[in-house]
């Protein structure tokens, strides 16, 4: 009985081998300190600024490895920290405040694994040192303005069918309106009922209505406060240019935020806390811009920029961000890019108002960031607060505006995305409280990464040697395989973009031992065979064939547990389980058929008399010979 494959599966192997091959060597090639140039509140960078930024180096004879013009950024390289650090304050100054400066390593791949899209892996907190934030969001606080602002649109919605109350008011986690009468009551049922499906209204009284959210609203409005926070925090963490943070959902109200390489904690937390809100101001489109910049500004007016422009606004507020529950880019009905927004958090009326009594002026939208300045005075760290204001559009109404409308003709669809990201931000009411902060040092990550590079090798050397040993041929067969599986687990590691901790080199170990116990069984099995007097082709092919569903239950029991760790762990527990479930499945693609297919061409191709596959008993098995 010949054991062969087919040349479609050598083929297939030997494809899938050089893909985790190119997949995996980025992980080779290490990386260099950089500074990373991004725009703020802008969708394209300044013409001319690669030459900007080497004028500047020059300059100050600062030695750079390369300037590469990135999609919405700029990284220059450098070969050393003490360049990457002079280069940032170097470009701070020269320019200014219009950009985000942040350090910054990036991975030295060839452009042409880059083009392939193959990247080294990530390392985590505990392997690269940095920073870790637990925050608790402030659900309640959403809920209670949700419900305020639901209440006042109640009141609007009534006074408008003329259906008259005494007075609404919050109680507790309800909302209550009294009547006068109970056919005003069931007038107001029939209404509310069909105008605000969030809520449960029952009467509470003769004359009383109580309404509360339904569970379904309530579990809507914390994903979307939790969601809407995690967005918030991204875009402030990218401004720290940390190429590898992770900030990630941890049970119902919690976010989870990793900064590996940072170290400076407290501009970190300062950052990440920072908060910021949005208005919506008419323009004053009867102001004399000469005089506006000459310094006469017209009373209850104030100059601002737009697009590097001036711009006079009026300083009645019709709208602020507090009232923004919802904002998503989209396309309008003309085919241009928009934001789609919907208000629920009071103020509406006076913005409808406003809107029909301006059609055809132009609407702008002022971002208000909040910069925290730490100060030295008389010894003591004092901590002020200074208010950035930016005009982020300029929009013509084009009707009265209600509940839900749009900003469009805007330029593109990445500055609709960018300006939805901020209309969200300006409406995060929910605030965030740090529960728990970390500092990993750069000596601890590094000593991590020493232990788990050295736990694997021994491990690895340990089993290799075992294997080897006492299944000879076929023991380094599983040896190769072993070396294969490990290229799979880190080009796929790779490939999804995964980071690596050490719980990660911890389940990477283990799953040394896991990938040669298919191997063990598979070659027992053969040696079994093998004693029972059966050709050694035969015991080949019954080694394999009985083996395999063995193998297959155990690693699927494995993979459950892994599954399981997966879903309930926290993100400590969830970096193990993602490198053991991967794990799994490429020792299961090397023990058996790789393996199968050296097997096959070392023995299925020509007569054999005997196998080298270890130690037998009795002695007269292990040199069996096969007659004709």
């Amino acid at each position: 009985m010949p054991n062969q494959y087919p040349f479609w599966k050598y083929l297939l192997l030997t494809v899938t081998i050089l893909l985790a091959v190119i997949y995996a060597l980025p992980n080779l090639f290490g990386d260099d300190p950089a500074v990373q140039i991004s725009a703020k509140n802008t969708t394209s960078m300044e013409a001319g600024i690669q030459d900007k930024l080497k004028d500047a180096l020059r300059k100050h004879d600062i030695a750079y490895v390369s300037v590469e013009n990135q999609q919405d950024s700029v990284l220059v390289r450098f070969t050393s920290t003490d360049a990457q650090l002079k280069a940032r304050d170097v470009f701070k100054t020269a320019l200014g405040d219009d950009y985000i400066i942040a350090l910054n390593l990036a991975p030295k791949t060839p452009h042409w694994l880059r083009l392939l899209n193959a990247n080294p892996m990530k390392l985590g907190l505990d392997l690269r040192g940095g920073v870790h934030f637990l925050l608790d969001v402030d659900v309640d606080t959403v809920i209670v303005a949700r419900q305020e602002g639901d209440l006042n649109n109640m009141m609007t919605d009534m006074r408008d069918e003329q259906i008259r109350y005494m007075q609404a008011f919050r109680a507790d986690k309800n909302m209550v309106i009294e009547f006068k009468d109970q056919d005003g009551l069931n007038k107001a049922m029939d209404l509310l009922k069909k105008n605000f499906t969030d809520y449960a209204f029952i009467k509470s009284a003769d004359t009383a209505i109580t309404a509360s959210l339904t569970p379904d609203a309530m579990t809507r409005i914390t994903n979307y406060a939790v969601e809407q926070n995690m967005t918030t925090l991204i875009n402030r963490v990218n401004e720290l240019g940390v190429s590898e943070a992770v900030v990630q959902r941890q049970g119902q109200t919690q976010i989870s935020i990793d900064l590996p390489g940072i170290q400076d904690t407290a501009r970190a937390k300062d950052l990440i806390g920072k908060t910021a809100t949005l208005r919506f101001q008419l323009v004053d489109t009867d102001a004399n811009m000469q005089n506006a910049l000459a310094g006469n500004v017209p009373l209850g007016s104030h100059l601002y920029q737009y697009d590097k422009r001036p711009i006079v606004l009026k300083n009645q507020v019709i709208l602020s961000g507090a009232s923004i529950t919802y904002a998503t880019a989209t396309m309008s009905e003309s085919g241009r890019p928009a934001v789609s927004i919907r208000l629920g958090g009071g103020g509406e009326s006076l913005f409808r108002r406003a809107t029909a009594e301006n059609v055809h002026k132009s609407l702008a939208v002022v971002y208000i960031e909040d910069n925290p300045q730490t100060q030295i005075i008389d010894g003591k760290s004092t901590t002020t607060h200074q208010q950035k204001e930016t005009v982020i559009s300029v929009a013509t109404i084009q009707s009265a505006l209600g509940n839900s409308f749009e900003i469009t003709n805007l330029s593109d669809m990445k500055y609709a995305q960018n300006l939805a990201l901020l209309l969200r931000s300006g409406a995060l009411t929910a605030g965030v409280n740090f529960v728990q902060e970390r500092t990993i040092g750069p000596t601890l990550g590094a000593t991590n990464i020493h232990k788990g590079e050295l736990s694997l090798l021994v491990g690895s050397v340990a089993v290799i040697i075992f294997m080897l040993l006492y299944y000879r041929v076929f023991g380094l067969i599983a040896n190769l395989a072993l070396v294969v599986n490990m290229l799979f687990i880190v080009a796929v590691l790779s490939l999804l973009g995964a980071t690596l901790t050490l719980p990660g080199i911890a389940a990477i170990v283990l799953n040394v031992g896991m990938a040669v116990d298919a191997n063990v069984l598979i070659y027992e099995r053969i040696r079994e065979e093998l004693r029972n007097g059966v050709s050694p082709q035969a015991s080949i092919h019954a080694g394999y064939e009985r083996a395999f569903a063995t193998i297959i239950d155990a690693n699927v029991t494995t993979l459950i547990v892994a599954l399981i760790l997966f879903a309930l762990g926290g993100s400590v527990v969830k970096g193990f389980a993602i490198t053991l479930t991967i794990g799994i499945l490429t020792s299961m693609v090397t023990a058996v058929f790789f393996t199968r297919a050296l097997v096959n061409l070392i023995y299925g191709t020509r007569h054999v008399k005997k196998l080298s596959i270890g130690i037998q008993a009795p002695a007269k098995i292990r040199e069996i010979q096969v007659s004709k």
